[in-house]
């Protein structure tokens, strides 16, 4: 049994950590850690977890997390790059849910996420969590950097298919759609009711901090490199994200080839379903929940593929991600308290 530890619970990231690790069977405490909230009673902010979390948020202190099994971290960026480097081999396994540890270029850090990088000694400690591709190294890691929401999406969709040379990256372009709630939960301009209902935009246009993660892992896996374009849109809705990817076919390739690698690569992972009916693709089947459905078919007019990956961006983009990672380092099945019906409505 696990003792696990929560430091940013107040995002939705970190209320979907507790959801899920509520119900999770080998988790036996679970506590909430704050930096500016210490002794709030956590159910007195959110109210869905009466008698659930009834719980004072803790104050951070490092002595008492070194203590616990495993620390999840789900704060904005900029923040765990200075907070974590005590925790790092010290005792509990980490998994860090903001984008402070995925970039091992400290530059590219720099540049796409405008801030201060963490301490290069502490980045090359860190293991990219995208479980489907690199459960070797994770099973061994104590420091996992979980990916992005949308990477997420967006890899486990294309990967396959660049590894096979079924794709051309080099001509990649990428539309992804998320629901609101990747933009955390402090209100800003863009995200306001009167902004976003009834509206469809388009927001950091060639300047999102994804474009690196994205590139530098399908370099990690498929051993290519590929400069991406890469844009997000903000949809009025909740939860989801919907990536579509556009690249050339090599020679001959058909949508049954498309599939086959899809299929073929993910038979074993029981959050990947792979796709072929397109009239059942869409955020409602897989809201809640820890899938990941994917689809491929090629435009024989244009002789390029359409690639889709879509997801729940709190659950498989953030906190079940984390936690399917968390029973990779426990030896434990990586359904373990992840394996629940998408909502659909």
């Amino acid at each position: 049994m696990m003792k696990v530890a929560i430091i940013g619970a107040t995002g939705y990231g970190g209320l979907e950590l507790i959801r899920f690790l509520h119900n999770h069977p080998e988790v036996e405490r679970m506590d909430l850690f704050t930096s500016s909230e210490e002794g709030v009673i956590f159910s007195s902010k959110f109210g869905h977890l009466l008698n659930i979390q009834d719980v004072p948020l803790q104050k951070i202190d490092y002595e008492t997390l070194m203590k616990y099994d495993v620390v999840f971290a789900s704060t904005p960026s900029g923040v765990t790059s200075k907070l974590l480097p005590p925790l790092v081999g010290r005792g509990p396994k980490l998994i860090d849910l903001s984008g402070d540890y995925r970039l091992k270029n400290l530059q590219d850090y720099e540049k796409w996420y405008k801030k201060e990088p963490a301490p290069p000694e502490i980045i090359e400690k860190s293991v990219y969590g995208l479980t489907e591709w690199n459960e070797k190294n994770i099973k061994e890691a104590a420091f996992i950097a979980n990916p992005g929401c949308y990477p997420t999406a967006v890899l486990l969709s294309i990967l396959p298919l660049i590894k096979n040379g079924l794709i051309d990256p080099s001509f990649l372009v990428i539309d992804a759609k998320s629901g609101v709630s990747g933009a955390g939960n402090k209100p800003t301009k863009m995200t306001h009711f009167s902004e976003t209902n009834e509206n469809l935009s388009i927001y950091k246009i060639n300047e999102h901090q994804h474009i690196p993660e994205i590139e530098q892992a399908i370099e990690m896996f498929t051993n290519v490199k590929a400069t991406i374009t890469f844009n997000t849109h903000l949809v009025p809705m909740t939860r989801g994200i919907l990536a579509t990817s556009y690249a050339p076919v090599t020679n001959g390739v058909t949508t049954k080839d498309l599939s086959e690698c899809l299929l073929e690569t993910y038979k074993k992972h029981p959050f990947i379903r792979v796709i072929t009916d397109a009239d059942t693709i869409g955020t409602s089947r897989v809201k809640g929940s820890n899938y990941c459905d994917v689809f491929a078919k090629v435009d024989e007019r244009t002789n390029r593929a359409t690639i889709i990956g879509v997801i729940d961006n709190l659950v498989k983009g953030a906190a079940g991600q984390a936690i399917q990672n968390m029973n990779v380092q426990m030896n434990l099945p990586q359904t373990t308290g992840l394996n629940v019906v998408p909502l659909f409505i």
